[in-house]
């Protein structure tokens, strides 16, 4: 069995955001935020935006290219239309940031947000999302037909932080390493959201087991691959746990969940085949090709001590570091 487990100790520090990304994506959301907050053409709206997303439940992974910020507004009129508020918040925006040093367009229009592109930042966006209050506790964000789409955020964050509570902190590693996983094996959609919302479901289901984290990783994998099979074959969707009653969508082809299935599955395999393993080079081979590169374009899962990089045991010879003041015993032959 390969536990491995300082090697994903060390995974997971290659997967986490980088310094800069930690300086630099707090220093854009405030940015957006206190152009929106400051704007006299939407006072009205009585803004309180918030940080929302990957970055603000800590589920992130190297690099940090996207920072949501939530919106709410507690003033807006019942009749606005989501369009409407978004044609506000581009204008808002497009005045104070506008075009990048060689002209390009730093705010886009999309259809449930505005995003703002920071280039000094490395490819870091900022995507405001205009939010309105339900009379149920929920919030109301526009759909690309100018309506409102219902969602609540924020508690999503705070069930990610009971889970991790729950799994004495092993839970958000987790996370960090499925998501790795689908940007290594998925060239498309469904995109890490949900991977990480399938596997929050499995854990409410007990499907994931934390005996370590290696087994963590494994049985992740395998319940969002036998969650993948239950849609394609059963068309079972996935329950919003934020929201008691509703159901998960996420934009994907009938032929990327088909991909998705397919490629989970062999991930799934691959994993437990490698937790198996009873040779940790040939185990750590296969959670390599499993974690694939961070954003920098380093390998992730490292070789375990007294390994090749090729998975192949080290000879003696091999082993020896110059400057070394230990060596191993030879023949004594010095011809």
């Amino acid at each position: 069995m390969a536990i491995l487990s300082s090697q994903f100790n060390k995974a997971l520090e290659s997967i986490e955001p980088s310094t800069d990304d930690k300086a630099n994506a707090p220093e854009a959301h405030k940015a957006v935020r206190a152009t929106l907050t400051s704007a006299d053409e939407l006072k009205d709206l009585g803004l309180n935006p918030v940080l929302i997303g990957s970055y603000k439940r800590d589920v992130s992974i190297r690099r940090v290219t996207d920072v949501d910020v939530f919106c709410r507004m507690d003033d807006i009129d019942a009749d606005v239309a989501g369009d409407t508020v978004l044609d506000q918040f581009f204008k808002v925006l497009d005045a104070e940031f506008g075009t990048d040093d060689d002209g390009n367009k730093r705010v886009k229009r999309q259809a449930r947000s505005i995003t703002v592109d920071f280039p000094e930042f490395d490819g870091l966006h900022v995507d405001a999302v205009p939010a309105r209050k339900r009379a149920d506790l929920y919030w109301e964000i526009p759909t690309s037909d100018g309506g409102w789409q219902t969602t609540n955020p924020e508690k999503q964050t705070e069930l990610k932080t009971a889970m991790n509570d729950t799994f004495a902190g092993d839970y958000v590693p987790i996370v960090k390493l499925v998501r790795q996983t689908r940007r290594t094996i998925l060239s498309s959609r469904p995109g890490g959201l949900f991977a990480e919302l399938a596997l929050y479901d499995a854990c409410v289901n007990q499907k994931v087991s934390m005996e370590n984290r290696t087994l963590g990783y494994v049985t992740a994998l395998e319940s969002i691959a036998d969650y993948l099979d239950n849609k394609i074959v059963y068309g079972r969707e996935l329950p919003d746990h934020s929201m008691p009653g509703h159901t998960l969508s996420f934009r994907a082809t009938d032929n990327q969940w088909e991909a998705a299935r397919e490629k989970l599955q062999a991930a799934a395999t691959k994993a437990r085949d490698a937790y198996e393993e009873e040779d940790a080079g040939k185990a750590a081979l296969k959670f390599r090709e499993l974690l694939g590169e961070n954003g920098d374009g380093d390998l992730v899962f490292p070789m375990p001590p007294g390994y090749n990089e090729d998975g192949t045991k080290r000879t003696a010879a091999t082993l020896i570091t110059p400057g070394e003041s230990k060596v191993p015993a030879g023949d004594r032959r010095f011809a």
